[in-house]
């Protein structure tokens, strides 16, 4: 008896799994075209699980009663699919078809009671990875190393302004590559 309940649950968490896994197939449908443009998700601040949140340090940051050089210059929200979670919980990868999706937002910094805060503003963009294991746009210049990689501004939110992943933003992920190019330290949600 015992033998067929751990069967079942085993059953149940491998169908969870592989559906978790085909419902991120439909970002190669929903949110990237047949040549590899990625699109920016709508209602992720809504819909989509939080990750973490990086702090821009500021360098003269001059606010009402604060001191010079503390506080944030910048904000970076960061956002996926709450499958992405599920998928890396269980297996510590990424799920091809999983997005993450970084919203870029100035800072303001003032003193408040609990001391000299930070919080977020306006949006100035967003930055979209989208997870691809089979290679499938080996020619398009945003695509490679496994992921889709795409800047969009808030003046151009229908068209990446990326051109090439690997002079624009492989560099900055450098110290991430061990990780599969993600910061993994700056998201406790995905600790295994």
């Amino acid at each position: 008896m015992y033998a067929r309940i751990v069967a079942a649950a085993a059953l149940m968490h491998f169908c969870t799994a592989m559906l978790a896994d085909e419902s991120l197939l439909s970002t190669y449908t929903d949110l990237v075209d047949e040549s590899g443009n990625i699109s920016l998700p709508e209602n992720m601040r809504r819909d989509w699980a939080f990750l973490g949140t990086w702090s821009i340090a500021a360098k003269d940051v001059k606010a009402s009663g604060v001191a010079s050089g503390h506080g944030a210059a910048g904000l970076h929200i960061v956002y996926t699919q709450r499958e992405t979670i599920d998928h890396f919980l269980k297996t510590g990868k990424f799920a091809d078809g999983a997005v993450i999706v970084k919203e870029l937002l100035k800072a303001t910094t003032s003193s408040m009671t609990t001391g000299t805060v930070s919080s977020g503003t306006e949006v100035e963009g967003w930055f979209v990875m989208v997870k691809d294991t089979q290679g499938r746009f080996p020619s398009n210049p945003l695509w490679g190393d496994g992921w889709g990689w795409s800047l969009f501004s808030v003046d151009q939110i229908d068209k990446a302004v990326t051109k090439n992943y690997k002079r624009e933003c492989l560099g900055c992920h450098i110290p991430a590559r061990k990780d599969d190019w993600i910061y993994l330290n700056g998201y406790p949600v995905l600790e295994r």
